[in-house]
């Protein structure tokens, strides 16, 4: 046999998704919660969480899955402990790593930092207002003039944590006013910079990293701006491609990513969150969400693991009614499990986060089986 012969077959790669032509299904959302929390805290327990993440990913993202899910399900208990108690636990596995995290910079001030979303969810845990006051004095931080304007590394993921520690504090004057001031400071930071906001060099559009995941954390920490901003968005509106989708970036390049940090799904979930604030562009969105959407059911099946930022849970939370149960189904244990034996599924490097694994898939099943507005944990749910 020739050496050419004997050579193994090249492993075909995996696609990007898989075609969506099964019949419509659903599942108990809250049995699948359930199994949901119960495979996390069993196969990832707080102290086998490695440190680092913030709210997207690692101990601190677990934590406030639990805190949230006290909030809507306070007499829920897992191996008899509220789910607060779990908040707790996870939280103290960051703690313990805290000497580890080398705290915000101009380019990490966002929800992926540690220290500030530690003082964040410690504040509202806690009703703390020397916590509040230390969050809000890392704005010096972002001030600076090469701080990043994006979510997940930026000053936008800042104004996440400043509108999540306001909404604990609405009976304190003083705090709110300190509070107030520094979104207002950060706001003005972001406004101020050039056009278009760049991530590493690059025009991003999309929730992640992009315009429209500065725009949404703008208008909903404070919907006075709205206005100056209507024709970005407007701009940002025209963007979208034959096929309902958006690009990565500009200029378009192929129309590849369909997942909430690339592509529709971020967009259509920024867009019901801020349309309100935005009358004058309502049938347009309207007409743009309709047009991503067929892009979504259409090419939302991704092959990569189930979650909120780049995988099918994120992409059922920008669906609505029997579309988004469908989606959801393809979430199960026993559905992960089946992708993986077909060869049709790409793990997740970080496989117990909240935005890219197992919690993620925890809060989507909640908000099905509370029929909550489909928002994203830690982006546009408050």
């Amino acid at each position: 046999m020739s050496e050419e012969a004997a050579a193994p077959a090249a492993t075909a790669p995996i696609p990007r998704y898989f075609r969506n032509d099964a019949e419509l299904a659903r599942r108990d959302p809250h049995k699948q919660l359930l199994a949901s929390l119960e495979r996390l805290i069993t196969e990832y327990p707080p102290h086998r969480v490695p440190p680092g993440g913030g709210l997207y990913y690692g101990p601190l993202s677990i934590a406030y899955l639990f805190y949230a899910l006290h909030e809507i399900y306070p007499d829920l208990t897992l191996d008899e402990f509220p789910m607060n108690t779990w908040s707790a636990a996870y939280v103290e596995q960051a703690q313990t790593h805290i000497k580890d995290y080398p705290g915000p910079s101009p380019g990490k001030c966002g929800v992926k930092d540690d220290i500030m979303s530690l003082l964040a969810l410690y504040a509202v845990t806690a009703k703390d207002p020397d916590t509040v006051k230390e969050l809000c004095d890392f704005a010096a931080v972002t001030i600076e003039p090469d701080a990043s304007n994006e979510w997940l590394f930026g000053r936008a993921g800042y104004l996440y944590l400043l509108r999540l520690v306001r909404g604990a504090f609405k009976g304190n004057k003083d705090i709110i006013e300190l509070i107030e001031d520094t979104t207002d400071e950060v706001i003005d930071n972001i406004m101020s910079s050039s056009r278009p906001w760049k991530w590493h060099g690059k025009a991003y559009v999309g929730a992640v990293h992009g315009a429209i995941g500065i725009i949404t954390q703008i208008v909903l920490t404070d919907p006075i701006w709205a206005p100056k901003l209507e024709a970005e968005l407007g701009a940002l509106l025209s963007y979208q491609y034959e096929s309902g989708n958006f690009p990565a970036s500009l200029p378009p390049g192929r129309d590849r990513f369909v997942q909430f940090c690339h592509g529709a799904p971020g967009v259509v979930s920024s867009l019901i969150s801020i349309q309100k604030y935005f009358p004058s562009l309502k049938e347009r969105i309207d007409r743009v969400v309709a047009k991503a959407r067929e892009c979504i059911w259409e090419r939302g099946l991704l092959t990569k693991e189930p979650c909120l930022c780049h995988g099918i849970a994120g992409n059922a939370l920008a669906l609505e009614g029997k579309q988004f149960e469908h989606f959801l189904t393809y979430t199960t244990g026993h559905e992960i499990k089946s992708m993986g034996k077909d060869g049709m599924l790409e793990k997740s490097d970080d496989p117990s986060a909240l935005w890219c694994g197992e919690a993620g898939r925890a809060w989507a099943w909640a908000v099905a089986d509370k029929g909550l507005e489909k928002r994203f944990l830690g982006y546009n749910d408050i």
